[in-house]
């Protein structure tokens, strides 16, 4: 029975230090675990005057979550807060009023960041917003990396093995949470 992770990745850039700790989680996990990074850089604003003719990359965005049994946030930190662009998407995907695409599927946050608390505050408004979606979202282990030069590259590769063990201990906990809702 495969499980299918839809990913969300909060940062847009090319060479995203959160890309490369999503790839690190997925290269972890196990091979029952399949993950899908959901496009969010094309999204329109969310405008409620939408809501009875959803535009398409909308619509898209809505059944991607809708295909998948569970969700990994894997946000950056901006000015103490999440990215303009994740919150966008999780309103439409969220919206329009009784359509909740989120609504109970099991999911986590996590992060990397290069300063010193890792996207520990970007972290919780996630979890404040994504506690009122209905995802229920894993409580710990918490993952805040403050990401170095190397530690993981652009494939997923993990350079140290003290980070490579806290995040298997992550996905272990997260793949017994996720196949708890199965």
């Amino acid at each position: 029975m495969s499980i299918k992770v839809a990913v969300f990745v909060g940062s847009l850039r090319q060479d995203s230090i959160n890309r490369k700790l999503a790839l690190a989680v997925e290269r972890l996990a196990p091979k029952d675990f399949s993950f899908e990074h959901v496009p969010i850089a094309g999204l329109p604003l969310y405008n409620q005057d939408f809501d009875g003719d959803y535009p398409a990359a909308c619509r898209q965005l809505k059944q991607s979550v809708e295909a998948a049994d569970a969700l990994l946030f894997v946000t950056p930190e901006y000015n103490r807060s999440i990215p303009g662009v994740l919150k966008n998407a999780i309103d439409i995907a969220s919206r329009p009023w009784g359509t909740n695409s989120f609504a109970g599927k099991p999911g986590a946050a996590i992060g990397a960041s290069i300063g010193a608390t890792g996207s520990a505050l970007s972290q919780q408004h996630l979890r404040n917003v994504l506690t009122y979606v209905d995802v229920p979202v894993l409580a710990q282990p918490e993952v805040f990396i403050a990401f170095k030069d190397g530690l993981i590259d652009g494939d997923g590769k993990i350079s140290n093995d003290d980070t490579r063990k806290f995040l298997q201990g992550f996905v272990d906990k997260y793949v017994e949470w996720v196949k708890r809702f199965r």
